[in-house]
């Protein structure tokens, strides 16, 4: 059961990625389609989106902006506190400690502390060798775990994630609802 759970939890979460490179590669809709404030009778939602544009962030090619208006509706907030250089999608090992609590953990997990001091140990271990901590890592550690864009994780992940230079792994452990990741940025 255990075994179908992990299974089930990893289709989904490859089912929100796959969706997420969907919105992001997809081409921008033409300009006669995109929804305007000016629209008759513009639905709730039309209106909320387009009231929540900022100026200019619609274009495909300015600086920091979405790519559509349906770009915008989708990414988290944390997307917005990226840097204007941050990518808008990288490639990313991690490695995990579930504890006590969190999504998936088995029966009898360790203590959150527990997982914090291995987490905090395996840093130094992937700094110098990556691989090596995957081994340490529970079950859903990854060398490699793909790419993965703008949007699909958390904003506290996210930002630590697309912050890191090619090649880092960061500097602190991060606390997820699926225990605490290890991350390095691949590309």
């Amino acid at each position: 059961m255990e075994q179908k759970n992990i299974t089930v939890g990893l289709g989904a979460a490859l089912l929100v990625a796959l969706g997420g490179v969907y919105f992001i590669t997809r081409p921008s809709p033409p300009p006669s389609m995109a929804p305007t404030a000016s629209a008759a009778a513009p639905s709730a939602s039309a209106s909320a989106v387009a009231s929540a544009e900022p100026e200019g962030s619609g274009d495909a090619g300015s600086e920091g902006g979405a790519d559509s208006v349906l770009d915008m509706v989708t990414a988290p907030a944390g997307s917005s506190q990226l840097p204007p250089t941050a990518p808008k999608q990288v490639g990313f090992g991690v490695v995990l400690f579930v504890y006590e609590g969190a999504q998936a953990a088995p029966p009898g997990s360790r203590s959150k502390a527990e997982a914090l001091t291995l987490a905090r140990a395996a840093v130094e271990t992937a700094k110098k060798d990556f691989a090596e901590a995957v081994k340490q890592g529970d079950r859903g550690s990854l060398k490699d775990a793909g790419r993965v864009p703008r949007g699909i994780l958390e904003d506290h992940i996210e930002l630590t994630l697309f912050t890191l230079d090619k090649g880092q792994v960061a500097d602190e452990p991060i606390d997820t609802p699926r225990g605490y990741w290890v991350v390095k940025r691949n590309d």
